[in-house]
């Protein structure tokens, strides 16, 4: 057969199901494969390759299976860069297969050649160009283990000439577990010494990381032996941790919430497992930090460590349950509940008001209200991320992808569209911003070709908001930041899908009825909720200056000013 299509055979062997791209001269053959595969492996056309890329991270992200995207020389290969540097940055496998021009022609300045392979070097963990036919099933074999055991991507550039040469196939041996295995190497030394500081400790906190994904009842049921409050990472929210957890307190930083900023600022012990979290340089030197990673490299990269554990989290997690020891119920747990209570309640109200226009924190609860069980959502970058990670129950079977460390906008649509084509029975919904979700509006068309009925929601505040708040914060002028306003509802019917304008309460619930409605009839096209929300800036929880022990009086004003803060009370004065 044609090395192209052994390749797509090869990629079958993984069970890869479906790969994103657009066709070009030099990838052609490969897409030729991918056309004889077709019953196996599916082809999803997008309009521009980062989205391909992008959906593939959220593939690996929603179901920790390999994605992949390809795209043609020159202009689609660079086109691929901004899904791989999100892969790259939050540790995913994802394989890119790249075009290349025949190879009489490499090396001569042809149309649309460029060197392929360096421009790539940064950002993968696999990266070869391949020189004869026969080895491009090898290859791609080597290229997806390789993704997998380093959490990263793999790239490998094909000339076309190549792929469309005809080989004697043999399927390449796969390994049925390429992930790195620590389940055996936990240290009962570092066992008993963990246990010891968190007996020792009277404000001890869980930071729990996409390490611990698929550990959330482990991870809950330490916070329950022991009687610690759990922090997580955004991205790990729903994986590591469910979000209605009574001992949850959020996530430290600028996504995060009032009670986990002021529960890390007060902890004297924080087990930090499972996340190189970039943000933990800015924790206080007062406390004792455990750190619990496979990743030797990562020991100690964002900040000090008294306790280092080489391990598996998952694993460690296991063995402080096993070992049977407990510690009682403090008022650091009750009072850190009581704030985290506190917090919901004020962010209902906030949802619930409407003097302001419509605030983009009622959309997101209108999501969270009409979410059914096991809902997935596609998170762009910007304010929208805040409010995703503050209000939607990520519980149950209930998760999200986001770009975390890369933080590239425009990720919202495609990683629903990734979500849905993993999952085609679940009720995907995305959430962007009107920044985000015009870089990548035409790929709409994408959902509608394939019959994806993902219902994509638009915050349109007529601003790039969270970059807003940081030109307020260094106290520059704002300028770039007013985005044109348009009609996305319309835009949306335009391109194929259902288009809905809501700009009040009684719009929105209107709006979401009929979506139920539409989902119970087994509506097969895309949605596009165009919310007209307030440009009011989200409360900042990077540093919240509440405290009055810490804080004068005229600070803490200011701060609740800013953002109408009302019966919050500090962390520090619940424990009085």
């Amino acid at each position: 057969m044609k090395a192209g299509q052994a390749l797509i055979k090869t990629l079958e062997n993984w069970d890869v199901d479906h790969i994103y791209g657009v066709p070009g001269g030099s990838i052609n053959a490969t897409v030729d494969g991918l056309y004889q595969e077709r019953d196996s492996v599916r082809y999803i056309q997008v309009r521009h390759e980062e989205v391909g890329a992008m959906a593939a991270s959220a593939d690996a992200k929603f179901t920790g299976k390999i994605g992949v995207a390809f795209g043609s020389a020159g202009p689609g290969a660079t086109h691929l860069m901004n899904g791989l540097y999100d892969a790259k940055m939050d540790h995913v496998p994802v394989l890119a297969l790249v075009g290349q021009v025949p190879t009489a022609n490499m090396n001569t300045n042809f149309f649309q050649e460029m060197d392929e392979t360096p421009i790539f070097a940064d950002v993968a963990v696999y990266n070869r160009t391949v020189t004869n036919a026969n080895q491009i099933p090898a290859v791609i074999n080597e290229a997806v283990r390789t993704a997998y055991s380093q959490r990263g991507v793999s790239v490998v550039v094909l000339p076309n000439d190549l792929t469309d040469t005809e080989i004697d196939y043999t399927p390449a041996p796969t390994a049925d577990d390429v992930k790195p295995n620590f389940t055996e190497n936990i240290d009962p030394k570092a066992v008993h010494d963990t246990i010891k500081l968190i007996k020792e400790a009277k404000r001890p906190l869980i930071f729990a990381g996409l390490g611990l994904r698929g550990a959330a009842k482990e991870v809950e049921q330490l916070s329950e032996q022991f009687n610690i409050p759990i922090l997580a990472t955004a991205p790990s929210t729903g994986f590591s941790v469910d979000s209605n957890h009574q001992n949850f307190l959020g996530s430290f930083g600028r996504l995060g919430t009032k009670p986990a900023a002021e529960a890390v600022n007060a902890a004297d012990l924080i087990l930090f497992m499972g996340t190189n979290f970039p943000f933990a340089r800015f924790w206080p030197q007062t406390a004792k930090i455990v750190q619990v990673n496979n990743r030797v490299e990562d020991i100690g990269k964002q900040t000090y460590a008294d306790l280092t554990v080489v391990a598996d989290a998952k694993a460690f997690v296991k063995a402080l349950i096993d070992s049977k020891e407990t510690a009682p119920e403090t008022k650091w747990l009750t009072a850190n509940r009581t704030n985290k209570a506190n917090w919901d309640k004020w962010l209902d109200a906030i949802a619930a008001d409407e003097s302001k226009g419509l605030a983009p924190e009622a959309v997101v609860k209108a999501i969270a209200d009409h979410s059914t069980s096991d809902a997935l959502y596609g998170i762009d970058v910007g304010n929208n991320t805040e409010h995703a990670t503050r209000l939607l129950p990520l519980n149950g079977g209930r998760h999200f992808a986001m770009s975390a460390w890369f933080a590239t906008m425009g990720y919202g649509l495609p990683s629903g569209m990734g979500a849905k084509l993993s999952y085609p029975d679940k009720q995907v919904w995305s959430i962007s911003g009107d920044g985000g979700f015009s870089m990548v509006a035409p790929d709409i068309i994408t959902e509608v070709r394939y019959n994806l009925p993902v219902i994509n929601v638009v915050l349109s505040n007529q601003s790039l908001g969270f970059i807003q708040h940081e030109q307020v914060g260094t106290k520059q002028r704002l300028y770039g930041v007013d985005l044109t306003d348009a009609d996305w509802a319309k835009a949306g019917e335009a391109f194929g899908a259902i288009g809905f304008t809501v700009t009040n309460h009684e719009e929105l619930n209107t709006v979401m009825e009929k979506i139920d409605q539409l989902q119970k009839e087994g509506n097969e096209k895309p949605i596009v909720i165009d919310a007209k929300t307030n440009n009011v800036d989200p409360i900042d929880t990077s540093m919240v200056t509440l405290d009055p022990d810490v804080f004068d009086a005229e600070t803490i004003e200011n701060y609740k000013k800013a953002y109408n803060v009302f019966d919050q009370p500090a962390l520090s004065e619940l424990l009085k």
